[in-house]
């Protein structure tokens, strides 16, 4: 006959890991995988990779997170830049606007106290298949907006405007990627709804006077070196501390 002790002892360990128990992010993923047509393959596999890593990191309530792609991802850790401790990286390196709409369920289940979104270049600047629209990119960043803000109805929900790119990236085709940058800003920014976002320049801070992102806050013509997080850092921060 089992000791009384031993059964619960038994019984609790299992409850506790019942309660500890998270919801896997896979299941908030669309059944078909659409939502990665404008990853490349090294993207869809980093995607992957990040979201098994988020599984076993899971955010809490009340967080602030900072969603988006490579150039939030390689902010690694957002908490020490702004000295906050409850802020949280979830940037995935290659995601695009869709990635970011199909996972946004695990954001939306923490009730985040604000969320930082920066998104939309790897859609402009993918080698898969044809790229899609200005209008296809700008109404999914703010999609992911209201889809957080429906859901969500007390987070506080930032769009950040894509930033620049420089001819360093690319020599034959950055006029024309920047002027995509500049249409999509646009858009988000017109369609500005307080009641569901609000809107954070960071364009006009990175781009010089020839339109391009600034040679001194870059490594590649695309991504931010240090002082490039500084100076993010340094623009936001007073956002932050106040919620």
């Amino acid at each position: 006959m089992m000791n009384h002790n031993l059964l619960f002892s038994l019984l609790l360990i299992n409850a506790q890991l019942i309660v500890g128990q998270e919801k896997n992010i896979t299941e908030y993923l669309p059944k078909n995988t659409e939502y990665l047509i404008y990853h490349d393959d090294w993207g869809k596999n980093n995607y992957k990779k990040l979201l098994n890593q988020f599984n076993s990191d899971p955010l809490n309530s009340g967080e602030i997170i900072f969603l988006g792609n490579s150039i939030t991802a390689e902010g690694k850790d957002w908490s020490t830049r702004l000295n906050n401790s409850i802020i949280r990286n979830r940037g995935i390196g290659g995601d695009t606007t869709d990635g970011v709409l199909a996972r946004s369920g695990e954001i939306i289940d923490s009730n985040p106290t604000a969320v930082f979104l920066l998104i939309g270049i790897n859609d402009l600047y993918n080698n898969t298949i044809e790229t899609p629209s200005e209008n296809y990119i700008a109404n999914n960043i703010i999609n992911i907006a209201k889809k957080i803000k429906t859901s969500s109805v007390n987070t506080k929900v930032f769009i950040q405007t894509l930033l620049p790119i420089s001819k360093k990236k690319s020599r034959k085709f950055y006029k024309l990627y920047n002027q995509s940058i500049k249409n999509i800003n646009k858009i988000i920014t017109e369609n500005q709804e307080n009641e569901l976002y609000s809107v954070i320049d960071l364009y006009s801070i990175f781009v010089n006077n020839k339109g391009q992102l600034k040679n001194d806050l870059t490594y590649d013509g695309l991504h931010l070196n240090k002082k490039g997080y500084e100076v993010w850092s340094k623009f936001i921060k007073p956002i932050t501390d106040s919620l």
